[in-house]
């Protein structure tokens, strides 16, 4: 299992700088960028900046989506940013969720997602590729693209989404650490990659979620933003589907009941005061919290369940400690326990 970190875009450059750089040593392979363009710093110019300054960490955002940048701009960006760090760049993509909802538009079709990913890998491999833009059709060929091929990893909870995920990407992002859910979300995922013969002798599972080491009170209050933005996800599913049949799981939805809005405001924000409905048993399912042991055992299931990447929501403060207690006791502990199993 590979581990990763994300940061969100508020924290100044020079100390995400550092956690990065700390992180690479510590034995992280992945750092994240939120993408959301008004909430939070651009992704880009960070991503950039810490490509400088680390020589092995992989990149990319979590996740990007198909309406905020013309897709031409968009696949020059990657472009360029897997030229300047040696291929050192995936995508995670998604319907668009904070980075649209902001300006009062809503997430684009999972259709519109993987014609969005498509594009993406062939313009940055070098292709003529056509896609449509403000409704009219657009040809568009990089001169300069070296053949990069792009991993795209698509953020998914509904069936729809999943069955894209499998079918066209490299890997699946899943926004919670409950073991259960997880295979329950990433089986789709691969039976429909499986279905429509798309390769998956490769295939990534990320679940992506906050950590907390340390005693489970201050953890709780710590990472109870989590679920509620889980929640939204849930809170569309729920709207789209309903809640009976088999298509979202009790486990699921029940933890919504109480859910009375979302100010994307305070999007992935501890102090934010929507957070009322989140339940203890709740949190502690989503998130890896808890000493050392706890750790070791959430991350094994978390394998157990085909995870390959855990990527930690580095948000909840203490980011260089969490960083540091992975980096000296988790992850070995994890790696010691994997061995002698």
């Amino acid at each position: 299992m590979d581990f990763a970190i994300t940061f969100k875009g508020d924290i100044d450059p020079k100390r995400t700088v550092a956690l990065c750089q700390q992180a690479e040593q510590a034995g992280f392979t992945h750092t994240w960028l939120f993408d959301s363009h008004v909430l939070w710093r651009e992704c880009y110019v960070t991503m950039a900046m810490l490509m400088e300054h680390t020589s092995t960490m992989v990149f990319g955002p979590c996740v990007t989506n198909p309406g905020v940048r013309e897709w031409s701009v968009a696949a020059s960006l990657y472009a360029t940013l897997a030229i300047q760090s040696g291929n050192r760049i995936i995508i995670g993509a998604g319907r668009g969720d904070s980075s649209r909802r902001v300006l009062k538009r809503k997430p684009l079709t999972v259709e519109r997602m993987v014609e969005f990913g498509d594009a993406l890998k062939g313009m940055v491999r070098g292709d003529e590729v056509t896609y449509s833009w403000d409704d009219e059709d657009t040809t568009v060929q990089i001169p300069w693209a070296t053949g990069y091929e792009l991993p795209i990893w698509y953020a998914a909870y509904g069936p729809k989404a999943l069955a894209a995920a499998g079918g066209h990407g490299e890997g699946l992002i899943l926004q919670l650490a409950d073991p259960w859910l997880v295979e329950w979300f990433s089986d789709q995922a691969k039976a429909a990659g499986a279905e429509a013969g798309h390769d998956l002798s490769n295939f990534q599972i990320m679940a992506a979620a906050p950590a907390w080491v340390g005693d489970m009170a201050t953890a709780r209050a710590q990472t109870r933003w989590f679920p509620a933005m889980v929640g939204n996800h849930v809170a569309d599913l729920v709207e789209k589907y309903g809640k009976e049949g088999n298509t979202v799981p009790q486990r699921l939805t029940d933890y919504i009941e109480g859910r009375k809005g979302y100010d994307y405001r305070h999007h992935a924000d501890i102090h934010a005061d929507h957070l009322g409905f989140i339940s203890d048993d709740i949190i502690d399912s989503f998130g890896v919290l808890g000493d050392v042991d706890a750790h070791v055992a959430k991350l094994k299931e978390l394998r157990a369940a085909g995870v390959t990447q855990y990527n930690i929501y580095l948000m909840c403060g203490e980011e260089e400690r969490i960083v540091e207690e992975y980096g000296a006791n988790v992850i070995p502990a994890f790696r010691k326990a994997i061995e002698t199993a």
